[in-house]
Order: C-alpha cells, then sequence, then structure tokens
C-alpha cells in the first residue's frame, strides 16, 4: 500500500493540515500504517501535483499561516478505485523483536525479556490511546448504535483492528516472559 492511499483515507474525515494529519496519524491511522511528518510532507506535494488534493491557506493571528489539503474529485475517484482493487497479498509481520526472541537460546536472555517487556508497555499505552479514541468514537452510544448511526464506520472498524493486535502483543508477550521465566529458573534435583 502506498502512504498516498493512507493520507486520502485519512483525509475523508475532512480537510486538514500537515501537522492535523501527522497528528492524527498518531492518533487513528497509526493503527495500521506509520509514517514520518516529512514523508507526509512530501506526500501532500506530489499528491497536489497529481490533482488529488487541493490546498488552501488559512490566516492565523499570532501563528504562521497554513495550508489545509481536501481531497478533489479525482482524489474521492483514486479512493473508490483503490478500494476496488484485491490486496496484493497479505501482510507480513517484520520485526526486530522477533529476530532476538528466535535467537534467544544462544543470546542474551535478560536483554530479550527487557524488550519484551518493554513492547508490552507499548502495547499498553497504545491500547489506552485507542480506548480514548473509542469513547470519542463512540461518544455516549453503544457499539452497534455507532456502526447502525454513523456516517462512517472504517475508522471505527480499523481502530477495533488495532486494538486487537495490541491486546495480542499483550497475550504473546505475557506467554513469551512466563516462558523465559521458567526456562532461566534454577532447576531443582
Amino acid at each position: 500500500m502506498a502512504l498516498r492511499n493512507a493520507v486520502m483515507a485519512a483525509l475523508l474525515e475532512g480537510e486538514a493540515s500537515g501537522y492535523d494529519l501527522a497528528k492524527g496519524f498518531d492518533a487513528s491511522v497509526a493503527n495500521f500504517w506509520m509514517a514520518t511528518p516529512q514523508q507526509l510532507y512530501r506526500e501532500l506535494e506530489r499528491m497536489e501535483a497529481d490533482g488529488l488534493i487541493a490546498a488552501r491557506v488559512v490566516q492565523q493571528e499570532k501563528r504562521p499561516n497554513k495550508r489545509v489539503f481536501a481531497l478533489t474529485e479525482a482524489g474521492l475517484d483514486a479512493v473508490h478505485a483503490y478500494t476496488a482493487e484485491l490486496p496484493s497479498r497479505p501482510s507480513t509481520i517484520r520485526d526486530e523483536l522477533l529476530v532476538k526472541v528466535q535467537s534467544v537460546d544462544a543470546g542474551d536472555v535478560a536483554a530479550v525479556r527487557a524488550a519484551i517487556a518493554e513492547r508490552m508497555e507499548w502495547a499498553r499505552a497504545k491500547l489506552a490511546r485507542y480506548e480514548r479514541l473509542r469513547a470519542k468514537l463512540l461518544d455516549g452510544r453503544t457499539e452497534e448504535q455507532h456502526l447502525a448511526e454513523s456516517e462512517r464506520i472504517g475508522p471505527y472498524l480499523t481502530l477495533l483492528r488495532g486494538m486487537a493486535f495490541e491486546e495480542e502483543n499483550l497475550r504473546w508477550g505475557g506467554t513469551a516472559l512466563r516462558v523465559l521465566d521458567r526456562r532461566s529458573a534454577p532447576r531443582q534435583v
């Protein structure tokens, strides 16, 4: 998937500045796509040149003016075309931590254990952010009400996937730590 598809998905929420998009990526799109602010700004320039988005300048007092971007008709058409395509292949895991875990028998068990514990802390922090976003999206409604009444359900469905991913990171991390602890415990004779 190209970054531009993730940017177009984010702009379905409405117009946004590059700064807003970078913040938004952290809050919503980050559960399935990561990008640095520099990557976002470069992609916005390319997308504007390709006619997928249009920018307008917003005058601000006491701060520099900012450019906000919105999808054009061509951008909406591109979103439609993208969603109609079959994914090329399932996503795959490329995770340095898993390489370390794979090598733990010949490596530094304490360091690997610490890395797993740190990953679990990150997962807990992300889950807390996702729970806050979930509460904001639901806005006092039940999940069933939100899914039946909301104008857009895509953000909620991707949020659920991000939450499930982090929950699985916690389950796996707990299992891995228990196994490492059992194996490193002194054996009684």
